[in-house]
């Protein structure tokens, strides 16, 4: 089969196209899957460019979408033909979580989906969406769901809560269309305003270039008539919590799910405590987490945002493509 491999040291140019063999039949309890699509984030990115170091010769990518080709005994929650998407953690299946590393994500401490076929338990799986394409399931695994548990999960989100998102990548996106369809009010920040008239068509209520407004902090007060958001979806990391801290409302939650702005830095720990904020990192969620956002997808008939699809071959240039920073939403590869 025709598959994507990592050579060390890391890099674009050491992703190489490679003909390995068949994954052969599923075992019992496992089922065997014909890719069709995958979907870049930021930890594919990390991974492909050596920042998250992985073994030599990997196949990358933690998402992956398809259809069920085969099923060994014992499965009968897939049959053959049913359409699936992977999930991040395959052995996380419900209860809180147990993991601090990525050493059973696909992509990283295993092999991923940057090939044709798969063998794979079948936990590892659940069904897609009703009526979505391979490549707007693949964007589920990871962006999707992240954004799912940091809302509906973790923060408990309600109808008449008003939301932050922080830039439009696939999570911030996903945010966006989730919070709007629970009856949320939106706020969004991006450097672009291009960008911002895209997320206001998808439903933004207030726009934030921060560009314009650096203290967009001041800016999230002033519309939310000094009370702040209920709810925080904090990408940057140490560059943008204090004013994310700032601008939360008093009792309110701020979802850590990314550090674009780097790893370590200052925590305003005295304004944390005086404004009694729920401070709440995550990667990504379980297996249960996933079943239930694809019910509740199913239900309200989100659509994913993709910005472009790439051909399996030219994965290269999706990641290129992916570090420019110039998309909006999801950047996908077709198998």
């Amino acid at each position: 089969m025709k598959a994507i491999t990592l050579r060390r040291p890391a890099g674009l140019e050491h992703l190489e196209r490679a003909d390995l063999a068949d994954p052969g039949v599923p075992a019992p309890g496992e089922i065997r899957v014909r890719v069709h699509a995958s979907s870049l984030n930021f930890h594919d990115l990390g991974v492909v460019m050596g920042r998250l170091p992985t073994d030599d010769g990997r196949i990358p990518m933690s998402d992956g979408a398809g259809v069920v080709e085969a099923v060994g005994d014992g499965v009968t929650e897939f049959a053959v033909g049913d359409a699936v998407v992977s999930t991040f953690f395959p052995c996380w299946l419900d209860g809180g979580p147990t993991l601090a590393d990525f050493s059973t994500t696909p992509g990283d401490g295993v092999d991923g989906y940057a090939c044709e076929r798969v063998v794979r338990p079948a936990h590892g799986f659940t069904h897609a969406p009703r009526g979505f394409s391979h490549a707007e399931a693949a964007t589920l695994t990871t962006a999707g769901l992240t954004a799912w548990r940091a809302l509906a999960v973790d923060g408990a989100l309600k109808a008449g809560d008003t939301v932050l998102v922080q830039g439009t990548g696939g999570v911030s996106i996903f945010a966006l269309q989730f919070a709007k369809r629970m009856g949320a009010t939106v706020i969004a920040t991006s450097s672009s305003d291009d960008k911002l008239e895209k997320a206001h068509a998808l439903g933004a209520d207030h726009l934030i270039n921060y560009r314009r407004d650096a203290e967009w902090d001041a800016k999230v007060l002033e519309v939310t008539n000094g009370r702040g958001v209920d709810h925080v979806v904090e990408v940057g990391g140490p560059g943008t919590l204090a004013q994310s801290i700032q601008c939360c409302r008093i009792g309110g939650h701020i979802a850590l799910i990314g550090a674009l702005t780097g790893g370590a830095g200052p925590v305003p720990t005295r304004d944390l405590m005086r404004r009694q904020l729920r401070l709440q990192g995550l990667i990504v969620g379980s297996r249960k987490h996933q079943v239930d956002m694809i019910r509740a997808i199913d239900a309200n008939g989100i659509k994913p945002v993709i910005d472009r699809t790439f051909p399996l071959d030219d994965i290269a240039d999706a990641f290129r493509h992916q570090a420019a920073g110039k998309h909006f939403g999801k950047v996908c590869l077709s198998v």
